[in-house]
């Protein structure tokens, strides 16, 4: 229900007709690069590697509100997974997509680079049960970090950030263990 109403009262601000100029940001476009480590069916942090590779696409959802370190834009975005890959402990191969992703782009500047948040959630699809077992091919995915923009010119930048990884099947197979991981991704964006 909480839900429900937050997702109500963005749409209201989103859709205010004073706010339309304002937020005719253009699309924020990138390609990226991600390796994660972490752990399946032990408690070792480096059981497990994932590589996966993509594009982005989003747009600002709110002009720019708060004050101080913490005044910047609501941004809400998807990402499309066409390369996915598990390295350790078996080879898998995969794809996915993260149709929700809500990004905080703080409007500090230090020296062309911008500090961000993000939280997304999706699913993928692998060749295999991920981990492997009784468990299933599809699963959903969740993750959450920040990290940095750098500007390169006033419509392109780089993009590094460090996110928590969470990958698991919420109970489709007969068991439901999960990736915990670490991700460190890599991203060049373009302001169309």
């Amino acid at each position: 229900m909480k839900a429900g109403a937050l997702a109500c009262a963005l749409l209201m601000v989103c859709a205010h007709p004073a706010r339309a100029q304002e937020l005719s940001q253009k699309w924020d476009l990138s390609v990226w690069l991600t390796g994660s480590t972490g752990e399946e069916l032990t408690n070792t942090f480096a059981e497990a590697q994932l590589w996966s590779a993509g594009f982005s696409a989003g747009g600002v959802l709110t002009p720019e509100m708060g004050r101080g370190w913490r005044r910047g834009r609501l941004e809400y975005g998807f990402d499309v997974v066409p390369l996915f890959i598990q390295s350790r402990p078996q080879r898998i191969y995969g794809g996915g997509f993260e149709p929700i992703i809500l990004r905080w782009n703080s409007a500090v500047r230090i020296k062309g680079t911008r500090p961000y948040v993000e939280l997304a959630g999706g699913a993928v699809r692998t060749t295999a049960n991920l981990p492997s077992g009784d468990t299933s091919a599809f699963n959903f995915t969740a993750r959450g970090g920040g990290g940095l923009r750098v500007a390169i010119d006033h419509r392109d930048s780089l993009d590094l950030g460090v996110f928590w990884s969470h990958i698991s099947n919420a109970n489709l197979g007969v068991r439901n263990p999960e990736f915990n991981g670490i991700a460190i991704r890599i991203g060049y964006h373009w302001m169309k």
